[in-house]
C-alpha cells in the first residue's frame, strides 16, 4: 500500500519537520500486520514528497484476525475459505494504512512541530496520491467524501482488465488529491476517510471507535454533508454505535450554525456562535470568577479541555487536575504543553490521579471545585461515595456541577429513544431529577444552591446542559 504526501512550499523540505521524519534518512516501523516505511522520494527546495509505504506480511495479516476483542469484522475479503490469505489487502489502501499512519504521523495529527510550530498551523499547497484505494460506490463518492473539505478530487477508475475494456472498471480508483490545507487536518481526513471508502475494516469496531472518530473529525465531520455515511462507515455499520457518534456530532453543531445577518449588516462576514462544549466551559468559568475562587480543583478532568481554559486565565493562582485515568492524565499534559511551559506558569498547574469516590486529603482547602460532565459517568450506587467525597471530606467553597438534560436528546437527530449521549454515561437525568438531586446534597452537606442551564434554552425541553453551582454555608460544618 502507497500513500505520498507533497507539498510545493518553499522550503519544500520543512516537510520533514511537520511529519517528524528527516526528508535525509528511510524510517521503518513495525505495525502488526507488517511494516510501514517512510521515505522521500524527492526532497528540494521547491518541492518534497514524503512517502508512507505500507509492507503487509500475509500471515501476520492472517495471525492477526480474531486477535482483540471480537471477531474479523470486514466480511468482504474473508467472503471465503482462503480469504485470510488471498485478499486485495497487502495492495489497496484500507484500514490497514489508516492504522499504520496513526502511527507513523503520531505527532502530526496532533499539529505539532518543535521546530516548525506556526508553520504546523499554516495552511500549505498539498498533493496527496492513494495509487490503488478500494473506493465502494466509485469514483463519485471519493469526491463527495473529500470535496467539501476543501480538496480538488480526481478519482480515476482503475480497470478491471486493460486488455479487456468491455469487463469495466473495477472497485479501485487511483486518488489524488489538491488543496491548500494544514498539515494535520489533511492526515486526519485521510486517517477517517480511507476506512470509510474502503468500507471495511480490519478489526473488530468497539465503542472506543466513537472517540477515536469524534477526536479526528473535530472541526470537520460535525459540518460534513456526508457525516452520517462517514459516521455508519467508520463503525462498520453498527447503529447502535453510529447513533451516539451522530447524536454527538448533533450537539456540536448545536450552537455552531452561523447567526443570521441583519438586513442592515448583510455584507458585514457572519461570526460563528461557540459550540455547546465551549459554552459549558465559558459558563463554569463565568461561576468560577464569580465565586472568587483562585485555587481551584478539575476533578475528573479528562484530556484537560477546561484546565486550558483555567490555565489562560490568571486569577487563578493553584490549578490542580484530577482523573482516575493515566492515559487521560497524559493528553491532559500534552494538551497543557506542560513541558513546555515557563516554570513560573507550570508551578500553577498539578495533574494527581484520584478517584472520586474516594476520600482524597490532597484535595482538602480549595476555594472551588468543578464537576464538569462528570457525575453521569458514575453509577448511580456509588454516587453517595462521590457526595461524601467531594462536598463531605474535600468541602471546597464552591463546587460547579454541570450534566446533560436527558429531556433534551429527543433534539439530536440520529440518537435513538432510550439510548444516551455517550456510551459511557450510567444516567443522564431530567431537569427535575437534577434539582432534587441537587436540593439533596445541597442540604445533606450545607450548601445552598442555584440552578441553571446552559445552551440555548427549548421552550419544551429546556437547554441542552444543565448547572448547578453550590455555595458552602459559613456556620456548616
Amino acid at each position: 500500500m502507497l500513500l505520498t504526501l507533497t507539498t510545493t512550499h518553499r522550503p519544500a523540505t520543512d516537510l520533514g519537520h511537520l511529519l517528524v521524519k528527516h526528508p535525509d534518512r528511510a524510517h521503518s516501523f513495525d505495525v502488526p500486520v507488517g511494516t510501514a516505511h517512510v521515505f522521500y522520494p524527492e526532497a528540494g527546495e521547491q518541492r518534497c514528497t514524503a512517502a508512507l509505504l505500507l509492507d503487509v506480511d500475509p500471515l501476520r495479516l492472517a495471525g492477526a484476525r480474531g486477535k482483540g476483542r471480537g471477531r474479523q469484522q470486514a466480511a468482504p475479503p474473508e467472503a471465503f475459505t482462503l480469504g485470510r490469505y488471498v485478499n486485495d489487502r497487502p495492495y489497496a489502501a484500507s484500514s490497514l494504512l489508516s492504522s499504520a499512519l496513526s502511527k507513523v504521523y503520531r505527532s502530526a495529527l496532533r499539529g505539532e512541530s518543535r521546530e516548525r510550530p506556526d508553520l504546523a498551523r499554516t495552511p500549505i499547497p498539498l498533493e496527496v496520491r492513494v495509487p490503488v484505494l478500494r473506493c465502494r460506490g466509485g469514483a463519485d463518492v471519493a469526491a463527495r467524501m473529500f470535496g467539501p473539505l476543501g480538496w480538488a478530487v480526481t478519482a480515476t477508475p482503475i480497470p478491471l482488465d486493460e486488455r479487456h475494456p468491455e469487463w469495466g472498471d473495477s472497485r479501485y480508483v487511483d486518488l489524488t488529491l489538491t488543496g491548500t490545507l494544514r498539515v494535520a487536518d489533511a492526515l486526519n481526513h485521510l486517517y477517517v476517510l480511507l476506512p470509510v471508502l474502503d468500507d471495511a475494516k480490519h478489526y473488530w469496531v468497539a465503542p472506543d471507535e466513537v472517540d477515536k472518530l469524534l477526536r479526528a473529525g473535530e472541526g470537520w465531520l460535525a459540518d460534513h454533508p456526508e457525516r452520517g455515511m462517514i459516521t455508519r462507515r467508520y463503525l462498520a455499520h453498527r447503529r447502535a454505535l453510529a447513533g451516539l457518534a451522530l447524536a454527538r456530532l448533533a450537539e456540536q453543531r448545536l450552537t455552531d450554525e452561523p447567526a443570521a445577518a441583519e438586513p442592515d449588516t448583510v455584507d458585514e462576514p457572519t461570526l460563528r456562535q461557540p459550540t455547546l462544549a465551549a459554552r459549558r466551559r465559558e459558563a463554569v468559568l463565568a461561576a468560577l470568577v464569580e465565586s472568587g475562587a483562585s485555587r481551584v480543583l478539575d476533578l475528573g478532568c479528562g484530556g484537560g479541555a477546561l484546565l486550558a481554559t483555567l490555565v489562560g486565565d490568571r486569577r487563578f493562582t493553584e490549578i490542580v487536575g484530577t482523573d482516575v485515568s493515566p492515559h487521560a492524565l497524559a493528553l491532559a499534559a500534552r494538551r497543557l504543553r506542560l513541558d513546555r511551559l515557563p516554570e513560573r506558569q507550570r508551578d500553577r498547574v498539578r495533574l494527581w490521579q484520584s478517584a472520586l469516590t474516594y476520600r482524597d486529603d490532597r484535595l482538602r482547602g480549595y476555594d472551588a471545585a468543578v464537576l464538569m460532565e462528570v457525575i453521569e459517568h458514575v453509577d448511580p450506587p456509588r454516587l453517595p461515595a462521590l457526595e461524601d467525597a467531594v462536598l463531605g471530606h474535600a468541602r471546597p467553597a464552591t463546587v460547579v456541577v454541570t450534566t446533560p438534560n436527558v429531556e433534551y436528546n429527543v433534539r439530536y437527530e440520529g440518537l435513538p429513544a432510550g439510548r444516551f449521549r455517550h456510551a459511557d454515561h450510567r444516567f443522564e437525568w431530567t431537569r427535575a431529577e437534577f434539582a432534587a438531586w441537587v436540593d439533596r446534597v445541597a442540604a445533606t452537606y450545607g450548601y445552598s444552591a442555584a440552578i441553571g442551564g446552559i445552551g440555548d434554552d427549548d421552550p419544551e425541553v429546556g437547554a441542552p446542559t444543565q448547572l448547578a453551582v453550590l455555595t458552602r454555608q459559613e456556620n456548616s460544618r
